[in-house]
């Protein structure tokens, strides 16, 4: 079986009728779009969908930021509605180059579940190679809930977070994963207010591929991007995006050049902008 968080679509089509094998779409939109809309309208075959907001993450209400870390009850529950075993591989899927399925994948880890995967280019690979879609929901036999426990990947609070930046490279670097417009606060969608973690570096996580939506860049390519950035040799590294979600393509890129320590800030910008104590830069 892959071991790599990564696998190709070649890899998914000839172990498609492997039982171990447990695909999920998590496409999802900021704005204007459903993921259960798309997913309706043809997924990979046997594919459930899994809802971000509603199974991959917490009550934004309790924070922190717009998509704090689901409760261990509700993940379990996914996992068996989903069928997932003590062996199962999770092949996660989306349109957006994987910046959906990270999360999935990361979540695997955190609450100690060794399996998850990352399908490299997404669906649009999958359709590339020729591959067909379907539109029927798989009839999926729910499995008996796993002993799962937080803790399996580092997660941060705000305060960790102004501690390390306070340290410096090379003893902690603090990488944003979102679109450098946002970094320098140009421009702010969503979140309370414009701008980056003060001595935070932009590292948005569409550079991790070869084009957007597209495929991982080559290990060696993504080591020179790593490496220029400071994250191979600092001794903490942090990522962080708008709301924990895209920080995990940053963290599933790290993981492949063997940084298995890389900690999430799980509020991420929309925990840190709306509290108007802590200090922010631009540009």
């Amino acid at each position: 079986m892959s071991e790599g968080p990564l696998v190709t679509v070649d890899w998914l089509a000839a172990h498609a009728s492997d039982p171990r094998v447990v695909v999920v779409d998590v496409r999802w939109y900021l704005s204007g779009k459903r993921g259960v809309d798309a997913y309706d309208a043809g997924h990979i075959p046997g594919a459930s969908f899994v809802d971000l907001d509603a199974e991959l993450a917490g009550d934004p209400a309790r924070g922190p930021g717009r998509h704090p870390l689901p409760a261990l009850q509700t993940f379990a529950a996914l996992l068996s509605r989903l069928g997932v075993t003590e062996d199962s591989i999770v092949v996660a899927y989306d349109d957006a180059g994987g910046a959906i399925a990270a999360r999935m994948w990361w979540l695997l880890r955190y609450f100690g579940h060794r399996g998850g995967r990352v399908l490299d280019g997404g669906i649009g690979a999958w359709i590339a190679a020729g591959h067909s879609l379907e539109t029927d929901r798989p009839r999926v036999t729910p499995a008996p809930p796993l002993a799962l426990r937080p803790g399996g990947a580092p997660v941060v609070d705000k305060a960790d977070v102004a501690r390390l930046v306070a340290l410096g490279a090379p003893a902690s670097v603090v990488l944003d994963a979102r679109a450098r417009e946002r970094y320098e606060g140009r421009s702010e969608p969503i979140d309370a207010r414009a701008g980056h973690v003060p001595g935070a570096r932009s590292a948005p996580f569409v550079e991790n591929l070869v084009a957007p939506g597209g495929a991982f860049l080559s290990r060696e390519a993504l080591a020179a991007r790593y490496r220029a950035l400071g994250a191979l040799d600092a001794k903490s590294v942090v990522c962080y995006c708008g709301s924990g979600v895209t920080a995990c393509h940053d963290l599933l890129a790290l993981v492949i050049l063997g940084r298995e320590d890389v900690a999430l800030y799980e509020g991420s910008w929309s925990d840190w902008a709306r509290d108007a104590a802590l200090p922010i830069e631009t540009g």
